[in-house]
């Protein structure tokens, strides 16, 4: 499968996002290393199409040429680049690390400046979408790199995105990706009260979805959002509370770095920082409609019950 011609590419992070994306880019014919986590089902699986797996990041980067990240926040990002057993340990000139995780922006900026004097090049790919798009090699990617470098990693990001939007230099699309999920995650608690609110005022979730769905303001995320709220989905929006409390606690630590108001980003902040708080990060950000219900007295798969 694999052509010599091509880069051998590493990846870092294979869970919901990340195994998808790997398995795209090795039916794209790359050698392949993987580095897991706890969860030895996505691995297995990869080491069964031909993957390597390598015990460290250090190991990674020593046989690879371009290494993806796909991991939970910069803090993890910047241990697995700079730690004893990291990137930067294994790091040769010419390497080219892809960073696909929603981070934070100024980390991301700091690690580039650290890695080049290394010889080594950062590029910033979020994603746009869900792991049913990362297993179909349909994402949407975000980049931040030179024109040169962008060359480079179009190819194999390729395999793995439907559509891919080069935003500006590194650090730019971490950016753009805050800007995208402070209003994805805005809509998620603007949703919810508004199921909330109609519950109380004897507005049915189904009655609710039935109006809007098809209405202007009706999207893909109200789609899979409403498949858990109504249709008590647990796995229609698999994105965690806990991952949605970071994604709107860095864009709104990047409002206050550039001296902007950021009124509607604190208030959708709160609501998730009180999920996480009371111990319901694990949730997933439809689940938010739950939480928000109970704060008014309300059971919300009750409404929906009383409502078929």
């Amino acid at each position: 499968m694999a052509d010599n011609s091509k880069p051998v590419i590493g990846f870092i992070g294979v869970g919901f996002m990340g195994h998808g994306m790997a398995k795209n880019i090795r039916l794209g014919g790359y050698d392949l290393w993987i580095k897991g986590n706890r969860n030895r089902t996505p691995v297995e699986n990869l080491v069964s199409m031909g993957a390597k797996e390598a015990a460290t990041a250090k190991e990674i980067a020593e046989n690879c040429d371009i290494v993806h990240i796909c991991l939970p926040n910069s803090d993890f990002v910047e241990e697995i680049i700079r730690g004893e057993d990291g990137i930067l340990a294994g790091a040769r000139e010419g390497l080219i690390v892809i960073d696909t995780t929603t981070a934070d922006p100024s980390s991301t900026i700091a690690l580039a400046a650290d890695m080049a004097k290394q010889g080594v090049t950062m590029v910033d790919a979020p994603l746009g979408r869900t792991p049913k798009e990362a297993e179909e090699g349909m994402l949407d990617a975000m980049v931040g790199c030179d024109d040169a470098t962008f060359a480079k990693v179009q190819p194999v990001i390729d395999c793995w995105a439907g559509t891919i939007n080069h935003i500006g230099p590194v650090g730019s699309a971490h950016k753009m990706k805050l800007l995208m999920n402070f209003i994805g995650m805005s809509y998620g608690a603007i949703y919810s009260e508004a199921l909330v609110m109609g519950a109380k005022v004897g507005i049915a979730p189904q009655k609710f979805r039935e109006v809007m769905a098809p209405s202007r303001m009706g999207c893909g995320f109200f789609d899979t959002f409403m498949s858990y709220a109504v249709d008590r989905n647990r796995d229609a929006h698999k994105f965690t509370i806990a991952n949605a409390s970071k994604d709107v606690r860095y864009a709104n630590n990047m409002a206050s770095a550039a001296g902007v108001v950021g009124i509607m980003a604190a208030a959708t902040k709160h609501y998730y920082t009180h999920v996480e708080a009371i111990g319901h990060g694990a949730d997933y950000v439809p689940m938010v409609s739950d939480h928000i219900g109970r704060l008014n007295g309300i059971d919300m798969e009750e409404e929906v019950k009383k409502g078929a």
